[in-house]
């Protein structure tokens, strides 16, 4: 556990917290919302098991918690003291935009009980002054939208740690049985000539050497894995930055069986050969299909 990354996001209620530990949680990490600090050395110490996707652990800690602020320097301090790679993310926001977001979520602010939602708000940020001042990194959410602090917060977790590749999931269909609805692109290679209407072929299907043979050996075929390719590759970063986590190209003919196999097949090797995640999918291929 000492060799972990461990973030500890805190800071005022309505800054982002939620929206920071989801992207951390996207980006492989283990965690943990309103974590009581007193349970937080004792969970450290759990045989939890680690696969090789973990890029660490993150942890939410705050107010909601009675007595947060006079348990968390000396936890704090004990972890420290141990060797444990910790780093405290300290969310803020602008007094204005706090009032707006709690005016548009009508949630409570966990200090607004006998005190109006402003005094709230200032009576939590005079609370946890030291927390920031003592934190690693302050972020003022108050411009941000929900995309804007994914991808800050991802980019605070990849100067420490190689983060978990996107998955990508090629998956051939046919479109008579309709279109994947998990698919976040869709290429239709319907305009390649067709196996079917071979009748050695058509009894094959797109794994099969002689219908790969015949689909992949097409000049139109050629000419569409050079390009495609060539574009994939270069859209296959941009995703990462953004935060995309998982990625399903749909790859379609008529019936699912020939075309679509073949060039979803010749797709994954090339993805395995540079490396990434991927894994291959056959919707249809025992549809009996065109």
């Amino acid at each position: 556990m000492e060799q972990l990354k461990i973030f500890i996001i805190t800071g005022l209620s309505g800054s982002g917290k939620s929206t920071a530990i989801d992207a951390l949680e996207d980006a492989g990490f283990y965690c943990v919302d309103n974590m009581p600090v007193a349970l937080l050395p004792k969970f450290l110490q759990l045989p939890l098991h680690r696969d090789a996707d973990m890029a660490g652990l993150a942890f939410v800690m705050d107010l909601r918690e009675k007595n947060f602020l006079a348990r968390y320097p000396p936890v704090l301090e004990n972890l420290r003291r141990k060797g444990y790679d910790f780093e405290i993310l300290f969310l803020e926001a602008d007094e204005k935009i706090l009032v707006q977001r709690y005016s548009q979520t009508r949630r409570q602010h966990p200090l607004s009980h006998d005190k109006g939602l402003l005094d709230g708000i200032r009576a939590e940020k005079e609370q946890l002054k030291d927390l920031k001042n003592a934190a690693h990194t302050v972020i003022n959410t108050s411009q941000y939208t929900v995309h804007d602090l994914k991808a800050i917060i991802r980019d605070i977790a990849q100067k420490h740690r190689k983060l978990v590749s996107m998955k990508i999931t090629v998956l051939s269909f046919g479109f008579k049985y309709g279109l994947p609805p998990d698919a976040d692109l869709v290429i239709d290679v319907r305009f390649i000539g067709n196996p079917h209407f071979i009748p050695h072929l058509k009894p094959l299907h797109g794994e099969d050497p002689p219908v790969r043979e015949y689909v992949l050996d097409q000049e139109i075929a050629r000419g569409f894995l050079d390009r495609f390719l060539d574009l994939f590759d270069f859209l296959i970063p941009l995703y990462e930055k953004e935060g995309k986590v998982y990625l399903t190209l749909g790859v379609g003919c008529t019936g699912g069986r020939h075309r679509s196999v073949a060039i979803s097949r010749r797709i994954y090797t090339h993805l395995q050969e540079t490396g990434r995640r991927v894994e291959l999918n056959h919707r249809d291929i025992d549809q009996g299909g065109r």
